[in-house]
């Protein structure tokens, strides 16, 4: 044993460092990737940004495209790169500066004002075309074959192949397609600047040379409503119409897109509201601006694709509960043709303050769809604390009805609403109304409440007049609390209903209670509540989205049409 070599000090130190050092590699080598390819990556997004802020095109980029692409310069297949969301074209991340020079994009005016109104070319732009398109000459399919291949007009939306692309389709005159009626051409616009600088404003000469049907279409989205699917839309019409008519309302307010309308022909324009009963109320404002302003002949009439929560409105007027993609958007502007204009009552609600020393003015709203006091209130008001605090956990339809079913079931057990009726005095028209033992109170101007049930209906089993949207009467009507609310919107019970009236007055004797206008919730002390008619909004009904409830409805109508 005494013989045997011991190691030296030195060795074991030298294997250890070995050790050490392997160690620090295994783990500092892969920070310094991640951070070497995050830096490549962020040098990379900041030149992609500065192409981007520079360009023409209206460039967004996608980590997936949804169906084969072809790049547009290079014509390689792609999985991800940028594509412009105003003409559709399609680059990989490499070709976009080349893609930028090469290819013009929509032009919201023409440069020059000496061509005509009906003589714009085609504007075609090579592969990616829609799925299950056709040749426009010889009808076949176009897009089937693996590459970039065939053309696409970007105003009129045609499609032909390769082979079948003369010279003389070429230069052929576009007629912007199916939704001509809707779009505004750009020589239009290079017509009106030109007019403008003459002093000149007869603009229904110059529209009349695009037929009597031409009834030009503004979209007005909010890119933050319900889903969050504003921004994919707004790409989705800039394709289909002219880029100028589209606006998100998050960057341009609707006061300010809505002076397009001035440049329009008198009682023209449409406009489609894309966000939830919010959004409308923000638009039909603007509206009654415009009206102050004098410019009541511009005003147009008011569509809705409903991206909200409830959408009572939009159920109301037969544009559905909600917009989730299922229809595409090409149909949904048919549907907007079809529509058919109606008028909308708007309500002034005035919440004047109790007491002796109180300065402030009176409080004042605008009410499209309902008012209430109560339970339903006390829900919004929880559900618009908790949305202020973390507004990205509440982009779901499907998870902010039930943070509204939570808040329910809750009041169903603590009932911070009760004895309503000795809190407060209600009068319809001047009369004094004595009230059951209620915990809210509502006052309807629309069908729905609730999102999706005919309140004032309730069960349909009492003969009750109709609720109308346009007759200058509200519909009151009282709930027992939050159970039968719920009750209600299941059709096991019908509501207290107190009456109908042209004007409402609620005075509300002690303590704090919650209130809503069309879904925007506030906790209120003692006050007095004044509800009186406003003015009416032009919009517009499409009778294609009839629900089961609207369908009841018409034959109640149809039946006590019958019976007088």
């Amino acid at each position: 044993m005494e013989g045997e070599r011991r190691p030296a000090p030195y060795e074991g130190l030298f294997a250890d460092g070995h050790l050490i050092l392997w160690t620090l590699c295994s783990v500092l080598l892969p920070v310094f990737i991640t951070f070497w390819c995050s830096l490549q990556r962020s040098r990379r997004q900041l030149h992609r940004r500065d192409i981007f802020r520079k360009s023409k095109h209206g460039w967004r980029d996608t980590d997936l495209f949804s169906q084969p692409t072809y790049c547009c310069v290079c014509t390689q297949h792609i999985l991800l790169g940028a594509f412009c969301d105003c003409c559709g074209l399609r680059v990989d991340e490499g070709c976009l500066k080349k893609a930028d020079k090469r290819f013009p994009c929509k032009e919201i005016m023409l440069k020059s004002d000496g061509r005509a109104l009906d003589a714009m070319p085609h504007h075609w732009i090579r592969g990616n075309v829609p799925l299950c398109s056709s040749c426009v000459v010889c009808r076949q399919q176009c897009g089937s074959q693996p590459k970039l291949c065939d053309y696409r007009c970007i105003w009129c939306q045609k499609t032909v192949h390769d082979e079948c692309m003369k010279n003389s389709l070429k230069n052929e005159k576009c007629d912007f397609g199916e939704f001509r009626n809707l779009i505004i051409p750009p020589s239009y616009l290079t017509s009106i600047n030109q007019m403008r600088k003459d002093k000149k404003t007869d603009y229904a000469v110059l529209a009349s040379k695009l037929g009597r049907q031409w009834s030009p279409l503004i979209i007005l989205a909010n890119s933050r409503s319900g889903t969050n699917m504003g921004e994919g839309l707004l790409g989705e019409f800039r394709i289909l119409l002219n880029p100028v008519q589209v606006f998100d309302v998050t960057k341009t307010p609707p006061v300010k897109a809505l002076q397009l309308c001035t440049l329009l022909p008198c009682h023209s324009a449409r406009v489609l509201v894309c966000g939830g009963d919010g959004t409308v109320g923000w638009v039909l404002d603007a509206v009654d601006e415009m009206k102050i302003k004098g410019q009541e002949k511009y005003i147009p009439q008011v569509a809705v694709l409903p991206l909200g929560t409830g959408n009572d409105l939009s159920n109301t007027l037969g544009w559905g509960a909600g917009y989730a993609g299922e229809i595409p958007v090409a149909q949904v502007l048919r549907n907007v043709m079809e529509a058919d204009g109606i008028k909308l009552d708007r309500w002034k609600v005035q919440v004047t303050n109790k007491g002796y020393y109180n300065l402030r003015k009176p409080k004042e709203f605008t009410m499209n769809n309902y008012f209430s006091v109560g339970p339903d209130a006390l829900m919004a008001l929880n559900f618009h604390a908790h949305r202020e605090k973390a507004p990205s956990l509440f982009s779901s339809r499907i998870l902010n009805k039930a943070v509204y079913l939570f808040y329910g079931t809750k009041d169903c057990l603590v009932q911070e609403c009760k004895d309503l009726n000795k809190k407060v005095e209600l009068e319809l028209d001047g009369e004094r109304v004595e009230l059951p033992s209620l915990e809210g109170i509502i006052v309807l101007n629309i069908g729905y409440w609730g999102g999706g049930c005919r309140l004032w209906e309730g069960m349909g089993d009492e003969t009750y007049p109709l609720a109308r949207h346009d007759d200058g009467l509200l519909e009151v009507v009282g709930v027992y609390g939050s159970f039968h609310c719920a009750q209600i919107q299941v059709k096991l019970a019908n509501p207290f209903r107190i009456g109908q009236a042209h004007t409402v007055r609620l005075i509300l004797k002690c303590s704090m209670m919650p209130m809503q206008v069309d879904g925007e919730p506030w906790a209120q002390g003692p006050c007095t509540v004044t509800i009186t008619h406003k003015t009416h909004a032009l919009m517009l009904y499409f009778s294609g989205e009839q629900t089961d409830d609207d369908m009841s409805s018409t034959s109640d109508q149809e039946d006590i049409k019958d019976t007088e």
